[in-house]
């Protein structure tokens, strides 16, 4: 998995960048919030992840580690595909989305082009529990332990399992202060 690029920035584009590093450019795709905040600079480091399909392998990129987790914790919801969360991040912050998701502002979300009223709903049911109240100095929008968990659900879909009995298994495993290996074992017990 690639996680982050550190390196010269030499195409910028609303939706994507090249990114040379070490005589490799990198076609990422990112959002327009990523787009803004890198600004003119050259040198760049940018936080990915990585999208493999049967037909592509797709590099998105996020300026802050928080957008990158809030574009993983999207990709997890039933209906949203990596395309879909760019466009959710390019409309509205991780914060704004963590906010609206904690105050289960169904207007905010829906206001997205391509959310509607039912695919906004299950943002918020899906992930309610996974984000925690923003301040304004919070550098992190997610708990360890919720991310944990998440990280652990993503690997059992990965597997094979059902989410929804993946997710079963975890709630009963989870004590809450677990790593995800540990998650993954204790659950894969269960399934």
């Amino acid at each position: 998995m690639i996680g982050q690029l550190q390196g010269r920035l030499i195409e910028k584009y609303p939706t994507e960048i090249l990114l040379d590093c070490h005589g490799v450019g990198y076609e990422i795709k990112i959002s327009l919030n990523t787009f803004t905040s890198l600004g003119d600079s050259e040198a760049v480091r940018i936080y990915t992840r990585l999208i493999v399909r049967e037909d592509a392998h797709l590099l998105y990129g996020f300026h802050s580690k928080e957008e990158r987790e809030m574009f993983n914790h999207l990709i997890g919801v039933s209906g949203i595909g990596p395309n879909t969360a760019m466009l959710m991040l390019s409309s509205l912050g991780p914060e704004d989305i963590a906010k609206a998701i904690q105050t289960e502002d169904v207007v905010t979300i829906q206001k997205i082009k391509g959310i509607g009223a039912k695919t906004a709903q299950r943002v918020i049911i899906d992930l309610k529990g996974k984000v925690v109240k923003l301040s304004e100095q919070a550098q992190n929008i997610f708990t360890p332990h919720n991310t944990n968990r998440f990280d652990a659900l993503t690997a059992l879909i990965s597997l094979g399992f059902d989410k929804k009995a993946a997710e079963k298994a975890l709630e009963r495993v989870d004590s809450g202060d677990q790593p995800v290996e540990s998650l993954i074992k204790e659950a894969l017990k269960i399934l």
